[in-house]
């Protein structure tokens, strides 16, 4: 009896395939890059059919490990959110690059909205803000720019997706159009609080509703796999973008608990339950991943540049090897010297959401050296965090109890230890850090019964190491003043 899971994890940076047991371990794993161009200055592409052909091999690849695709019960996707991707329906083909989340290409034409004096009407129906970090301007942008592209969109001749709907839609030979929740809230064009594509969101960014796909949970069977493509009708049972579906991996089930990934970008989630609550401090209110027959929120900080930082410092600047020496160069100064950078690569998000700030490195001497760059690199991804926590605090009311961590650069200590310094509270590191994957297979196992519910879910999370903030108050506060100014002269 086929009793294992399939994840396909399509992230910025690379396609992952990882196939979990009934013990929720992984099995097998391939995994390969996916690159991204930047044609202009702010904008940032992928090739979608790239994107299919690379995670459709991790896949192969890791089925092949471990027996078989007669061994996989059920498939669970998690994809990089908001990027976004237009395709001819009788073909299958894009018609334009893909839209990367990162893309700022549609800053004017969201602050144009938002003079207009439309930012509280998209807050209030979508839990988003209008910038260009979301899908909806970029799917405006791609029929605008491509010829005949909205009179073929009008007409039902085009779809739209992320990069789940790209998936379900390849995976399934073409039968299904589909978007889950948790992706389709973060389109600007989704009504957060009924689930349902939002006519006035259609009107306002003017996008053809013929063109959009059926709003789906994350946790179900959504399709079946093409049996001509794979040799084998898998269900698709579970899809949730990739920072939802952490949060379900970490085993957050519950309102107050938070996870923050470390991956590309930083992205902090908290659990609200069944409440769509509205932050005051610029979050964002978003879908959580639930399990069946539950609707659930969480609210979301996102930042821009965390990892990035550190593939910058190593592939444009050259002051490191490899992500791995960033630690050792991090740990061989006492401090930065006072240096700071803020690494506004493409803007700032959450909470500022500020599209037009710059990195800067601030606090140069005639002294800085090669490790004090590197370290306040690492700093800053910890700074920004500590700027959501704090967000997210005010918004609820109540403090961090402790703070769950995944993704790559988790396994960077320097940075986890000053991530527990810099907050003042316990940080948590799972014994299996790439949690992303394991939720997908979470949502895609419960829908299959393959897990019978999340209290057993629940017992499979463990701990891998515990970092205990070991910073004075005083200091740490020093610290932080030090950020929160240099922010200020990037913004």
């Amino acid at each position: 009896m086929a009793n294992q899971v399939l994840a396909c994890d399509e992230g910025t940076s690379s396609a992952r395939a990882v196939v979990f047991d009934r013990a929720a371990r992984a099995v097998a794993t391939a995994q390969h890059p996916v690159e991204s161009s930047y044609p202009h200055s702010g904008w940032v592409e992928q090739d979608a059919e790239t994107i299919w052909q690379t995670q459709l091999r991790a896949a192969g690849e890791a089925v092949d490990q471990c027996g078989g695709w007669e061994n996989i019960a059920a498939i669970g996707i998690t994809n990089q959110r908001e990027t976004t991707i237009v395709w001819d329906r009788a073909t299958g083909a894009p018609i334009a690059p893909a839209i990367v989340w990162q893309c700022r290409r549609t800053a004017s034409t969201c602050a144009g909205l938002a003079a207009a004096g439309h930012a509280d009407e998209v807050t209030e129906r979508t839990g988003l803000v209008l910038d260009p970090y979301f899908s909806g301007s970029k799917v405006g942008w791609i029929l605008d720019h491509v010829p005949g592209a909205r009179a073929r969109a009008e007409a039902g001749d085009l779809a739209f997706g992320t990069v789940d709907s790209w998936l379900v839609y390849r995976l399934s030979g073409g039968r299904e159009h589909a978007i889950d929740r948790t992706n389709a809230s973060r389109t600007l064009l989704m009504n957060l609080r009924t689930g349902t594509w939002d006519e006035a969101m259609l009107s306002l960014l003017d996008i053809p509703a013929a063109m959009l796909p059926r709003i789906v949970p994350s946790c179900g069977v959504i399709a079946t796999t093409d049996g001509d493509l794979l040799g084998a009708e898998i269900p698709i049972a579970g899809v949730a973008g990739d920072q939802q579906a952490a949060l379900f991996g970490q085993a957050c089930f519950r309102p107050g608990l938070v996870k923050n990934t470390y991956g590309t970008g930083c992205f902090a989630l908290m659990h609200t339950g069944g409440n769509a609550s509205r932050s005051h401090h610029r979050l964002l209110s978003t879908t959580a991943a639930s399990g069946p027959g539950r609707h659930e929120f969480a609210l979301e900080g996102a930042i821009f540049v965390a990892g990035a930082v550190v593939q910058w410092l190593r592939d444009e600047l050259g002051l490191i090897t490899s992500a791995a020496e960033s630690h050792h160069a991090a740990r061989a100064v006492k401090d930065t010297a006072g240096v700071y950078m803020v690494p506004a690569f493409t803007g700032l998000g959450a909470p500022y959401w500020n599209a037009e700030a710059r990195g800067i490195l601030t606090g140069l001497t005639r002294g800085t050296r090669r490790e004090h760059i590197v370290r306040a690199a690492l700093e800053s991804i910890a700074y920004q965090t500590r700027d959501l926590v704090e967000a997210m605090e005010s918004d609820c009311g109540s403090k961090l109890a402790e703070l769950r961590v995944d993704g790559g650069a988790t396994a960077n200590d320097f940075l986890m230890q000053f991530q527990a310094d810099i907050l003042g509270v316990p940080v948590m590191r799972p014994a299996y850090a790439e949690t992303t994957a394991l939720g997908a297979a979470f949502l895609a196992g419960l829908a299959t019964g393959v897990w019978s519910g999340t209290d057993e879910l629940e017992g499979f999370w463990s701990v891998d190491r515990r970092f205990e903030p070991a910073m004075q108050d005083s200091r740490r506060q020093e610290f932080y003043d030090g950020w929160k100014i240099a922010v200020g002269r990037a913004l």
